[in-house]
């Protein structure tokens, strides 16, 4: 599951069983990412929250957007944890395995409209190369109809995915088979 110790929902005690309990009451289970925060309740409590907030808070970006924005900002980064938990949770959107396997293997090979194609580069240009990152990109997706606020939340859900990926990538997490699907989106 991981590089380091994890303690399980039946062990937890105080703050870290209370943390546990309520991530199964609101997404039925608990993933083995939000686990690995098992040593710091504190840090496990704060990635929830800022988890919920950029990918189910209200947004101009649609729940299916920002699964793909996770889909492919994982790929660039090679974290398979994260690429398998949002690709199925993309699959609950798009209601289409075989796009959301071209979405993972090359995003750029699917029929996308041009303002969600250009919302992608932008997310892989702020993943591998930030310091490239200009004024002139923004005014891009402006003129493609993103508002400020929808800039706001692509920054947010880029860095976010960027962060969970060091930090699957980091401690070795790894997806159990049960463990990826049956969340609540």
């Amino acid at each position: 599951m991981a590089w380091i110790e994890i303690i399980p929902e039946e062990t937890a005690t105080g703050e870290l069983k209370a943390h546990y309990e309520e991530i199964r009451q609101r997404r039925g289970k608990i993933s083995n990412i939000l686990a690995v925060h098992s040593l710091h309740p504190g840090a496990l409590r704060a990635h929830l929250e800022l988890y919920l907030q950029v990918m189910f808070a209200r947004s101009g970006l649609s729940r299916a957007e920002r699964e793909l924005i996770a889909v492919v900002v994982s790929a660039a980064n090679q974290c398979t944890y994260c690429v398998q938990h949002h690709a199925e949770a993309l699959k609950a959107y798009w209601k289409d395995a075989a796009r959301v396997a071209q979405a993972v293997e090359d995003y750029r090979k699917l029929e996308l409209p041009e303002r969600t194609r250009a919302l992608l580069d932008h997310a892989v240009k702020l993943t591998r190369a930030p310091d490239r990152v200009e004024e002139a990109d923004l005014q891009r997706l402006r003129a493609l109809g993103w508002t400020d606020r929808d800039l706001l939340d692509l920054t947010l859900i880029v860095a976010y995915f960027n962060f969970v990926n060091r930090i699957a990538l980091g401690l070795g997490v790894q997806p159990a088979p049960e463990e990826v699907q049956g969340y609540r989106y």
